[in-house]
Order: structure tokens, then C-alpha cells, then sequence
């Protein structure tokens, strides 16, 4: 851990152009109309993504360790949560760029066994200045969790939309972050290597899709905050739900259910 703490404080910066082309084929992965100038609440992650070469790309089809992420020895790796504050708008043909600092890096025990957690702190700047901050957990864990009860999701929602995680889904939203994991897309490793019962669903792909309901419901809404944190995995094989309601005049409670009513993502969204 001592030589994992050599890492914080390490930085990062990547330039990008908010093109057009990913916002319109995110839409339609969505089934959603393609958006207007201003890019959507948390479309920026199809910018910035990782560009490792080929042969710098693990066996779990991540890039190996080390670089400006820290080599935790855990064998795997997901996306367990984050929060982001929006300023000033992104439009699709601006010129960004993302600045990255690791901000924390943590040892738990959990259920399961050691965890790693990495907090990694990005500003995104456009041509009108500050865009968007975001801190990014990342957590590093060994063996896949077994069959976990969970806590039972909310029952109070007064929104809700049904998903079907389908392989086409998650292999065009793994396509369009450009994200090699491959317990998004190949359903062998993700079964027979890490344990699964079938394709793990992105924990950003359901952050959107609650930022998605959020949006249908309240189309004019401006993000102020969001927060949201992974619960517990969604796979392919079966429906879920993503769920909200109103807790106050401009603050959202948001939440993902899977098929058996357990609570998979928690989020909070504050508006302007």
C-alpha cells in the first residue's frame, strides 16, 4: 500500500473535440432522439477514453497496470461510483480538456476479501471555461463476489422504466467509451474466468440511464449535482429497473432495481 500511495498526487492531462458522431450513436443506443448543441448530463464519458495500444491491454481487457493509474496487484477492476458538479455547458464541436489527479488511494476489507480504492479527480474545461468537476472510485478487488443477498431497493418510486440489458446494448456502449473489459461483451470470460452468471452491465451505463429517467421526466432540467454509488451488479440476463421520485423542490432520488428487487445503484441528482 505504501508504494501505492507514491501515487497520489499524479496528474494527468488529455485534450479531445466533442464530436458529433459519438453523441448521435450514443443516442441511438439509447433509443433516444439525438440531443440539440449542449451535450446531455454524463455523455462526456464517451470523450477522454483510454487509448492503449494493443499490446499494452491485460487479460481482462483493461490496459496493465501501472501508467498513470496505480499497479494495485487485485485482479479486478469496475467502477463502483462517483460525483460530479456541472458549471458551464459543453457543446457538441468544442474543443475540451480533461485534467486528472489521483486524489485517494484506500485498502477496506469487505465481504469478499481486500479491496483497493482509487478516487481520481478530473476537470473538464471547454472554450467557456470550467465545465464540469467529477470525482471517479475505482475499486480493485480478488475473487468474484458470490451470491450476495442485497438490500431491498425503495418502494416509494412515482417514476419507472424497465431495461433490458441486451448484448447489443452493452456491446455498443462498451464500443462507443471505448472500454475493452470484457465482462461487458464476452460472455465465456465473464462466466468461466471471473465468475459471473452472465454480462456484467456497466455501472456508467446505468448512471445514465438514471440521469435518462430523470430527463424524461423533468425535461428541462439543468444538473446542478449528482452523486451515485454501485450497489450491487446487474447482468444481461435478466430485466431491471431504473427508478425515482422527487425528495424536494430541485433534489431527485434515483435508484436502479434489479429483477428481484434488489437495490443495484443509488444516486442523488440536484438541479438549478
Amino acid at each position: 500500500m505504501q508504494d501505492l500511495k507514491d501515487w497520489l498526487g499524479r496528474t494527468e492531462t488529455l485534450n479531445d473535440h466533442i464530436a458529433v458522431a459519438p453523441v448521435q450513436a450514443l443516442a441511438a443506443t439509447l433509443d433516444v432522439d439525438a440531443p440539440g448543441a449542449a451535450l446531455p448530463p454524463l455523455w462526456h464519458w464517451l470523450f477522454f477514453t483510454p487509448k492503449a495500444r494493443a499490446a499494452e491491454i491485460g487479460p481482462d481487457g483493461h490496459p496493465r497496470r501501472g501508467g498513470f493509474l496505480p499497479p494495485v496487484a487485485l485482479p479486478r477492476r469496475m467502477w463502483a461510483g462517483g460525483r460530479l458538479e456541472w458549471h458551464a455547458p459543453l457543446y457538441v464541436g468544442d474543443a475540451a480538456t480533461r485534467t486528472s489527479r489521483i486524489v485517494a488511494v484506500d485498502e477496506k476489507q469487505g465481504r469478499s476479501g481486500d479491496l483497493v480504492f482509487v478516487t481520481v479527480r478530473h476537470e473538464i474545461s471547454g472554450p467557456h471555461g470550467l465545465a464540469l468537476t467529477e470525482e471517479h472510485d475505482i475499486v480493485y478487488r480478488g475473487a468474484a463476489p458470490g451470491p450476495q443477498p442485497g438490500a431491498a431497493a425503495p418502494a416509494n418510486a412515482a417514476f419507472t422504466r424497465e431495461i433490458v440489458p441486451d448484448p447489443v446494448l452493452l456491446f455498443r456502449y462498451s464500443a462507443l467509451t471505448f472500454n475493452g473489459h470484457r465482462i461487458h461483451y464476452d460472455r465465456s470470460y465473464a462466466t468461466e474466468v471471473e465468475g459471473y452468471p452472465g454480462l456484467v452491465v456497466h455501472g456508467p451505463l446505468i448512471a445514465t440511464l438514471l440521469m435518462d429517467l430523470a430527463r424524461r421526466e423533468r425535461p428541462a432540467l439543468l444538473p446542478r449535482r449528482f452523486s451515485f454509488k454501485a450497489v450491487h451488479p446487474v447482468f444481461d440476463i435478466h430485466p431491471f429497473a431504473v427508478c425515482g421520485r422527487e425528495e424536494a423542490p430541485g433534489r431527485l432520488a434515483l435508484w436502479a432495481r434489479d429483477h428481484e428487487g434488489r437495490l443495484a445503484m443509488q444516486a442523488t441528482l440536484e438541479t438549478r
